[in-house]
């Protein structure tokens, strides 16, 4: 096995395997997931800052198989920061924090790929700082349609008094999503207050839009996934890779550009490369930096 030290911030990090081809198909190695996550720090940290991540790794490449690690490995360094949390079945458990660039690489070099986080930061597990609308095209429909939802979503909550921000899921669908940031905010709030608004472009839509989790009622339209608005679900970072066969990000759009790509019904351009993502941080910034301070009360329905 191949290894490699490297310093970073005062940290020393052994790095193995860089040749490994994590996407086969696109002769995308670890050595290029670890550059891509060395470029999008500044980006990505903080969005991860203070949430309990789980791991999605893959350590043979995207071909092969997954698992999922809730409890930071016990191997880690002594440096990398973590939380006590609760899982899913109510015990406590020790969760890795990526609160700097030396934790994200590390977390990298495990063949983490995809970085999922919750929706509250590790001091107020049960505040979520936004809220989400999982916009997931059913069998016949595509993220065109997703986008279709997405403006229409945006245009309701702009008259609720909402501004929101919309981001490529990295795979078929659309993730829209509403700033909060409030003390006063709980689950319950955003939930309620997602699943009455799916409710509602369900009626007004039925040919495009269910608010339903059964998959036979999704055929041909897009499923608004308001149970994400849970203190127990997480979400695909913001800058995250995505484990398919090319690596692609879950990046963030201009609601702009979002329209003009549905106007001209190219499915593809959708999907970003971490070649372009780094390319359109460094000229644009970060679009989902309102995420991280902008304030909003969600109003009564």
């Amino acid at each position: 096995m191949s290894r490699q030290f490297v310093d970073i911030a005062g940290r020393r990090l052994s790095l193995s395997n860089l040749e490994k081809e994590l996407y086969p198909a696109a002769g995308f190695t670890k050595a290029h997931v670890l550059e891509y996550y060395r470029r999008m720090a500044p980006f990505i940290l903080p969005h991860l800052k203070e949430r309990a991540l789980t791991l999605k790794r893959y350590p043979d490449g995207v071909e092969k198989g997954f698992f999922f690690e809730k409890r930071c490995p016990p191997h880690h360094p002594a440096w990398v920061e973590t939380a006590e949390v609760r899982g899913d079945d109510g015990e406590l458990l020790t969760a890795c924090l990526v609160n700097d660039r030396q934790t994200l690489i590390w977390v990298a070099n495990l063949a983490c790929l995809e970085l999922h986080v919750p929706l509250a930061r590790v001091g107020s597990p049960a505040t979520p700082d936004s809220m989400v609308f999982d916009l997931d095209p059913g069998e016949g429909a595509d993220i065109l349609a997703c986008a279709r939802v997405a403006l229409i979503l945006r245009e309701l909550l702009s008259r609720l008094g909402l501004e929101s921000f919309v981001k490529s899921s990295g795979r078929k669908g659309l993730h829209v999503f509403v700033p909060l940031n409030r003390r006063e905010t709980t689950f319950e709030d955003t939930r309620i207050f997602s699943k009455t608004v799916a409710v509602i472009l369900q009626k007004h839509y039925p040919e495009l839009v269910t608010a339903k989790m059964a998959r036979e009622q999704r055929q041909g339209r897009v499923f608004i996934n308001w149970s994400q608005n849970d203190a127990s679900k997480t979400m695909i970072c913001v800058y995250s890779l995505r484990a398919r066969e090319e690596p692609f990000v879950s990046a963030p759009l201009t609601w702009e550009e979002l329209a003009e790509l549905e106007r001209l019904h190219n499915p593809e351009r959708f999907q970003l490369s971490p070649a372009e993502v780094v390319r359109r941080a460094d000229t644009m910034g970060d679009l989902f930096g309102e995420m991280l301070v902008k304030e909003q009360k969600l109003p009564h329905l």
